[in-house]
């Protein structure tokens, strides 16, 4: 044994000695010295340990129908690359300033470590590592899967069992992998600085380019950033950009002392500036081009069991777990829809506009677009929330769904046996006969004798579902949902999926069907689709796959159920076609193809909708004061730059709905509606249009011969006479 094994053999007796002798320890031991080490090794029992390696913390990317990125999620924004795909120079650099003896020796560099041991015993305290690579990926590995702040302390702590272990772990992965393996695995590890975590994330941080394609002055500045990544940190100001100049120079001059490129190359690559562009970092979903579907992707996966057993645990494997989330959205519809808000509505307006379209038969959510820009800050009007959206999802409370929620009614009545062209009796106000005329679905009496609704739209008189419907007369629809009952009624929109926006109960009153439930466009442009797909309820649907950092993919299908009889849906679509022809969009003229919708007025004017569906493609619309809509109602305002004394679901709501499908379909072929069962749903049975009544100079007519030209008028039949009697 050469005397200074010797000397460093007496020191390890000394106890915390011992801990700085043993980082020293270099396998495979050379000379006589590495005999002495390996022999101060055995005595402590010191052998290669496994090191758990949780792969590090990756990006979630989510792209859109096509493969375009629409956000990117992650705790450390880092992407992991092989190392062919990291430029050799960069590859030189870090090995020439951390480790240039890396491809020589073990598990630590025993030439370096005993520099380091040197200085270390005079301060009494590890204060120089001399860590090599190795030792170096072992700390960050200790150190990104800490899960407590007391375990990120230990991987820090600069203390003798730290790097006993540490040196423990570094032999346990020198047995494990090659020194190409290790090196890739260090520099996907690292931390450059600037928020940038692995080599690809900090070039193109930096530089705004790939791994791959780095410079020698750019590789000699990201391998001179890993020492103190945060004392070099460009993005905090000039005096750390000067630090970090400095430091890229040291490292060339390092790559040309050790001959792994000249002085020339070093000299013209120290006369180039700095060079960093501060690229900015591919955030969540407030750098989205689509944050509102941006936001209902993430919520989706963190409100979701089935991405993760816990809330932490889902959060971890969106910001952690390098996944690839592929989604519904199609690019082309969205823009659609974002053109046609801004062609109404501007982002500087206190009321908002939001859609979203939803395709029939799958779910799938196409588009997902609102008038406000999506943020905090709020001189800027900027909304902080899923406007589009359930609270499940990142949204608010929602607006109250008005006259949308009058196609359940008429639903209901067509699922009982009504006939298109039966009707009833529609007044100029409505009010219930007793509190027992409504009833809830858990029987409770709900019915307000005290209250009387009014008509906002239509006039009073006999009704069919068609006209009572084209007309959105009030009354009417308060007298249908008396007859089919409040309960059924009920029961045909939870059957569709409807759900409050809040999360909560339906509100079972007698005005149900008027629209008193605050409702989201996704839940329902979803109901609305399921008619649309001839009664087929499909669940709102934003992720079709996801494929983890190891490539094992997850298929997400539609969720379908058959929520009404093909008929039934058929004959509400052929109803809900007149819409368009015959009532309160008759003005905005159709778009093309087959549709159908129904607008949606609320009382007040507090909120406005229009909801509808082709067959292949549904979309609901709403605008409301986020404020407060009850407070903030749509009267006497102005909007997208024109004043509006009341706005109703024809005013605004219809045509971003029109305009929106128009160019949102245009390159899809158009599909028919099937033809209504005429002889289910043809023509009135039981509750027919009543024959006016005569006139007495008419009666006496008929008791005497008819005139000439004429033929006597057929006496009303008896079903049809005991219907009008019954008619309020």
């Amino acid at each position: 044994m050469t005397p200074r094994g010797t000397q460093i053999l007496r020191l390890a007796a000394s106890g915390a000695a011992a801990g700085v002798l043993l980082a020293a320890i270099a396998l495979p031991a050379v000379g006589g010295a590495g005999a002495g080490f390996m022999a101060a090794a055995n005595e402590v029992n010191l052998k290669p340990a496994d090191l758990r390696e949780p792969p590090p913390a990756e990006v979630t990317i989510v792209r859109d129908a096509h493969g375009g990125v629409i956000a990117r999620f992650y705790e450390e924004y880092r992407e992991v690359v092989g190392l062919d795909e990291i430029a050799p120079i960069m590859r030189t650099a870090i090995v020439a300033i951390e480790d240039f003896r890396f491809y020589e020796h073990g598990a630590i560099d025993l030439e370096g470590t005993l520099r380091a041991l040197a200085t270390n015993l005079q301060s009494g305290r590890v204060s120089q590592g001399g860590s090599s690579i190795t030792q170096q990926y072992v700390k960050q590995v200790l150190l990104n899967s800490a899960e407590t702040p007391q375990e990120r302390d230990a991987a820090l702590a600069p203390t003798y069992t730290r790097k006993l272990n540490e040196l423990r772990y570094a032999m346990g992965i020198e047995k494990k992998y090659t020194k190409d393996q290790i090196l890739e695995k260090y520099l996907n590890i690292a931390y450059f600085g600037a928020s940038a975590y692995g080599v690809e994330a900090a070039s193109r941080r930096f530089f705004g380019v790939s791994a791959a394609e780095l410079t020698l002055p750019q590789a000699a500045t990201l391998a001179g950033a890993v020492q103190d990544p945060n004392a070099t940190d460009p993005n905090l100001g000039a005096q750390q950009r000067e630090r970090l100049l400095k430091r890229r120079n040291v490292v060339l001059d390092r790559m040309a002392e050790l001959g792994e490129i000249t002085n020339e190359q070093a000299a013209a690559a120290k006369a180039a500036k700095l060079g960093y562009k501060g690229t900015k970092l591919p955030g969540g979903c407030e750098a989205s081009k689509y944050p509102y579907f941006c936001l209902y992707v993430r919520h989706e996966i963190l409100g979701n069991p089935a991405f993760g057993a816990t809330a932490e645990a889902r959060l971890a494997m969106l910001n952690r777990g390098g996944l690839t989330v592929e989604t519904t959205l199609d690019p082309a519809m969205q823009t659609a829809a974002d053109r046609a808000i801004k062609r109404y509505v501007r982002a500087s307006d206190r009321p908002v506009a939001s859609e979203a379209l939803v395709e029939p038969g799958t779910g799938a959510i196409k588009a997902m677009a609102a008038s406000r820009r999506f943020g905090a800050d709020a001189e800027r009007n900027e909304i902080s929330y899923n406007v589009v959206a359930d609270a499940a999802h990142g949204g608010g409370a929602g607006f109250q769904a008005g006259s949308t929620f009058k196609t359940f009614t008429l639903i209901t009545a067509l699922k009982e046996g009504l006939r298109l062209d039966d009707g009833l009796e529609a007044g100029a106000g409505y009010r219930a006969p007793a509190y027992s005329t409504f009833r809830t679905c858990a029987g409770s009496n709900i019915g307000d004798p005290t209250h009387t609704v009014t008509n906002d739209e239509g006039s009073p008189g006999w009704k069919s579902l068609r006209t009572g419907t084209w007309a959105s007369v009030n009354t009417f629809f308060m007298e249908l949902e008396e007859r089919v009952g409040l309960c059924d009624t009920v029961k045909t929109a939870k059957t569709l999926g409807v759900r409050r926006a809040d999360g909560k109960k339906l509100r079972e009153f007698e005005t149900f069907t008027l629209g008193i439930n605050e409702m989201d466009p996704v839940t329902l442009a979803a109901a609305y689709a399921a008619v649309a797909a001839r009664g087929e309820y499909c669940a709102p649907m934003a992720i079709t796959r996801i494929t983890d950092r190891d490539g094992r993919s997850t298929r997400y299908r539609p969720k379908c159920r058959e929520a009404l009889e093909p008929a039934v849906a058929d004959a509400a679509a052929d109803v809900l076609s007149g819409v368009f022809t015959q009532g309160t969009m008759s003005g905005l003229g159709g778009i093309g193809r087959d549709a159908a919708g129904k607008t949606g007025t609320t009382d007040d004017y507090a909120a406005a909708w229009f909801a509808g569906f082709t067959p292949d493609l549904a979309s609901a619309v709403s605008l409301g004061d986020p404020r407060g809509s009850q407070r903030y109602k749509l009267t006497g305002v102005t909007i997208g730059g024109r004043y509006y004394g009341a706005v109703q679901g024809a005013t605004i709501p219809g045509p971003i709905w029109r305009d929106t499908m128009i160019e949102a379909l245009r390159n899809v072929p158009p599909s028919e509606f099937v033809p209504v069962d005429s002889s289910r749903f043809g023509g009135c049975r039981s509750a027919c249009r009543p024959e006016p009544e005569k006139k007495p100079e008419e009666e006496e007519k008929e008791d005497g011969e008819p005139e000439a030209g004429t033929s006597a008028t057929p006496t009303p039949s008896p079903t049809a006479t005991a219907t009008a009697n019954q008619q309020r």
